[in-house]
């Protein structure tokens, strides 16, 4: 289960952090340690000094030129955020979110993303996220150290498997949702077709879209719903494409 959760660092500065990352995750049982565009050298003597033993985590971490490459192969990505977002995403607390993780991941790769340290996760790439998740921390001082953070959400993640954890996830466990690959398709589809049948208003798209891959994101469908769901919308262009019948003609 947790060999299937991957941490992903985006744009990372400080190779003492990643060091520390790498550090929280061996104590958590967690392996797999993704750096998308590491502004650092992650085997650095910094870095392998705050490791402080999880050098194979370092060692083995994959480099990643973005995050949607970081997380093509992803059935669930969730983004860290240290200030609550607007409700354009679903937001999940630490144990919900580590809920989800660990069950998802027993059908395949999730990810769980922290962004740089002084500014986060840029709007682009929450909007690579499925979900986000908030730690609660004293709102007059909520700023955390990123191996803070990683190792708050990995202890979360360890308590769930030891538990053995059965409450309920915001996704059917029963069946894996699509990768994240299948999804961009998907909602590429949905904007052709709702350009095509005029929809969108104008000055309100993005809006639009940014609900409408949320909404889809929390019903979570397979990859076969996501082949039924574009049939239909291949079905939808075909009609919009046929030359309509002129009325007929009274005798």
């Amino acid at each position: 289960m947790l060999e299937n959760i991957q941490i992903i660092l985006v744009g990372t500065t400080h190779p003492g952090n990643i060091g520390a990352v790498a550090r929280a995750m061996k104590n958590m049982c967690l392996h797999q340690l993704v750096l998308v565009q590491p502004q650092c050298d992650h085997l650095s003597e910094t870095a392998l000094a705050r490791a402080s033993g999880a050098r194979d985590v370092l060692e083995h971490a994959q480099i990643q030129p973005d995050l949607p490459t970081a997380a093509a192969h992803c059935r669930v990505l969730i983004g860290s955020s240290a200030r609550q977002r607007s409700t354009l995403w679903t937001e999940l607390d630490p144990p919900a979110c580590a809920s989800l993780l660990t069950r998802q991941a027993e059908n395949g790769p999730v990810g769980l993303v922290f962004g740089r340290e002084s500014a986060g996760l840029s709007n682009a790439e929450l909007d690579c996220c499925t979900h986000l998740t908030h730690i609660p921390t004293n709102p007059d001082y909520s700023s955390l150290n990123i191996a803070m953070a990683v190792q708050i959400l990995a202890y979360e993640l360890r308590s769930v498997q030891l538990r053995k954890c059965d409450a309920q996830a915001p996704l059917n466990a029963l069946e894996a949702p699509a990768p994240l690959q299948q999804m961009d398709g998907l909602f590429g589809h949905f904007e052709q077709v709702l350009r095509a049948v005029d929809f969108l208003q104008p000055g309100r798209e993005n809006k639009i879209l940014q609900r409408l891959k949320r909404l889809l994101h929390r019903a979570a469908p397979t990859e076969r719903e996501v082949h039924i769901l574009r049939g239909m919308l291949s079905a939808v262009q075909g009609v919009k494409s046929m030359p309509r019948k002129p009325p007929p003609h009274d005798c």
